[in-house]
């Protein structure tokens, strides 16, 4: 038995969720190329969001349905990843802070221990010398490894 199925036979009330994701996919589309295309200017959310042509408040709001984060985590994340680069390339802490466009090393500290738990010096070495405190946890996603620092935790994996 064939089925073929008329244009006729789609109903606007599935037409129009199917819409609405590919505009919302758009939007967050442009608002990710923005900040990679940018990142070194660290673009606030309003300068996103005009790119993805959308209210900042919305922005936020799709961006981290879409990506579970938000457009600043993912700046963020984007800034860490390549002053960990230039670190591990032996770019000294001030070179690497103005290099990923921060204002200075005390905001790539900041950067640093929020998500690393460490300063870049100490991300630079290795963590050399950095007294390291491990556990594994139950987690709705499985076990879950947390290390802490005396500068706070990093959740560093699940199994």
């Amino acid at each position: 038995m064939s089925m073929s199925l008329a244009a006729s036979d789609i109903r606007p009330a599935t037409i129009a969720p199917l819409k609405r994701a590919a505009d919302d996919y758009e939007v967050v589309r442009r608002a990710i190329a923005h900040i990679r295309g940018n990142w070194r200017a660290q673009p606030e959310i309003e300068q996103v969001a005009e790119a993805a042509a959308v209210s900042a408040t919305e922005l936020h709001h799709l961006f981290r349905r879409w990506c579970g984060l938000t457009p600043k985590a993912f700046l963020q994340a984007l800034t860490l990843n390549h002053a960990r680069d230039l670190l591990r390339s032996s770019a000294s802490v001030l070179d690497t802070a103005y290099e990923v466009g921060l204002s200075g090393p005390g905001r790539l500290h900041d950067l640093f221990v929020t998500h690393e738990a460490m300063s870049p010096g100490e991300w630079k070495v290795g963590g050399s010398g950095l007294t390291l405190t491990y556990g594994f946890h139950p987690s709705p996603f499985g076990t879950a490894l947390v290390m802490t620092t005396p500068r706070g935790w990093r959740r560093c994996g699940m199994s």
